[in-house]
């Protein structure tokens, strides 16, 4: 088969079925364009090709004498390295943790092996999933697959940048303030932030206790559905209703947040403009819908994030200060002079938020917000970074814990990339998300689109052996 490495999940399970692909024939496939292709942009800190393998080899014997153990039987899987799997570094990108060897596999992780799923490997971070790109960390930043001068959005950067490259259907990413989120959507792809403790945190190197979530990322919702039936025990199909459109659902757009609080660049704006066009034509009423300002849900997200990371990192800052990059450290040490009074009214005041934000769903089913208030920005660009990476719509569900989806909504015609939409559900209704996130997808087709770096380098490759 050709395009490979191009292949969702969903497409995979089925050229299984039909015997026309094997497990180690992909595998091998997709880490020949890693090794051709990951200097350039910097995905993965760490490959297990011999354990990913020879897992591929077991399951090839597993389809041959007919056992399957479910859709994600022989699908590889990318993982962020604050994630733990047994035998690997979890280095979160940091020189503090180069020898930090996990001893068993987090239960996420346990989880989509027993479903049958392929680990591939480490893929790179903002360190400590709260830093950002530096030339002091151990291994090379991730880069934007599309332009790689320009930022891939973090922390989960090179889950994001892994999945718009093509090595990989699937990864597995972490979630604080938005860091599946926002690569998903700065890279074209698809990040769910299911609800809070949804899927298990153990095993994972915390940013925030409070506000760490663990979620799928991918190139299609059918795949977030499915990685999250492998994620989450119990048998939910969270892919139930993906195919119902959104005929009789009610969309909150909360159109306050990019008019007023915050104004949204032309090109966002419009874009979720065409998001409220295309779900009204499908059949679901919009409305506008208040919520708090997002400045206020995220200064309270901000204060909790500050407090509990320096609960963390205290003892190595003082100790080892040396070891963190610039932009770590200097995000993580305001946190130092927070009190115990500042975190208890910030916890107070999520109580107050939370309920705000339930209330808006029983006016409505789905809400509607920009993921990033911007299009992505140069990487080495640090005014404009530090200018509009608090613009987001994203850390508010963090502080909430309401379940939220990032995806393509369209392309920048200022640079060229990926732009991007996000849906919040209701807690614990991934099912009724993924729907709403599944029929604009279907309508829409951004999901087939292909970074043009990736484009390139395939004419390169093609070039070369002509």
């Amino acid at each position: 088969m050709n395009h490979l490495h191009w292949l969702t999940a969903s497409e995979i399970g089925a050229a299984y079925a039909a015997r026309r692909l094997s497990p180690v024939e992909l595998v091998q496939a997709l880490l020949g364009e890693i090794e051709a292709r990951n200097s350039d942009c910097g995905a993965f800190i760490a490959v297990d090709a011999e354990g990913a393998l020879a897992a591929a080899r077991k399951a090839e014997k597993d389809f041959a004498a007919g056992r399957s153990l479910g859709p994600l039987h022989g699908i590889p899987v990318g993982v962020k390295d604050n994630i733990d799997i047994a035998g690997m570094a979890t280095t979160c990108h940091s020189k503090i943790l180069l020898d930090n060897i996990a001893d068993d596999d987090a239960p996420s992780i346990a989880n989509l092996r027993a479903a049958g799923a392929i680990m591939l490997g480490k893929q790179s971070l903002h360190e400590f999933a709260f830093g950002g790109p530096s030339k002091e960390l151990p291994f090379p930043f991730a880069r934007h697959p599309w332009n790689t001068d320009y930022h891939p959005g973090g922390s989960s950067s090179g889950s994001g940048v892994a999945l718009a490259a093509g090595f990989v259907p699937m990864s597995l990413g972490t979630d604080a303030g938005g860091s599946i989120r926002n690569p998903a959507g700065n890279c074209g792809v698809v990040g769910l932030k299911p609800t809070y403790d949804l899927v298990s945190r153990r095993g994972v190197f915390p940013v925030a206790f409070t506000l760490d979530h663990v979620g799928p990322m991918a190139r299609s919702v059918a795949d977030i559905a499915l990685m999250m039936d492998g994620l989450v025990s119990g048998g939910k199909k969270f892919g139930a209703n993906l195919d119902r459109g959104v005929r009789g659902l009610r969309i909150g757009f909360v159109r306050q947040w990019h008019e007023t609080d915050m104004v949204a660049d032309p090109e966002v704006m419009a874009a979720l403009n065409e998001v409220e066009r295309v779900l009204r034509a499908e059949g679901a009423e919009v409305r506008n819908i208040g919520l708090p300002r997002v400045q206020e849900l995220a200064a309270v997200q901000r204060i909790i994030l500050l407090a509990e990371t320096w609960a963390v990192h205290a003892k190595w800052l003082r100790e080892r200060p040396q070891d963190y990059s610039t932009p770590c450290r200097r995000k993580v040490m305001p946190g130092a002079f927070l009190s115990a009074g500042d975190y208890v009214q910030a916890q107070q005041w999520r109580t107050r938020m939370i309920d705000a934000v339930d209330g808006a769903f029983r006016e409505v089913d789905v809400l509607l917000t920009a993921s990033g208030m911007d299009p992505p920005f140069r990487i080495d660009d640090g005014a404009g970074l530090a200018r509009t990476y608090p613009r987001q719509g994203r850390s508010p569900f963090n502080l909430t814990g309401h379940p939220a989806i990032a995806m393509q909504s369209g392309l920048s015609k200022k640079t060229g990339l990926p732009l991007s939409v996000q849906f919040v559900g209701r807690a614990y209704d991934e099912v009724t998300l993924l729907r709403v996130a599944a029929a604009y997808e279907r309508v829409t087709q951004w999901v087939r689109q292909r970074p043009p770096l990736a484009r390139k380098a395939k004419q390169d490759r093609m070039a070369a052996t002509a």
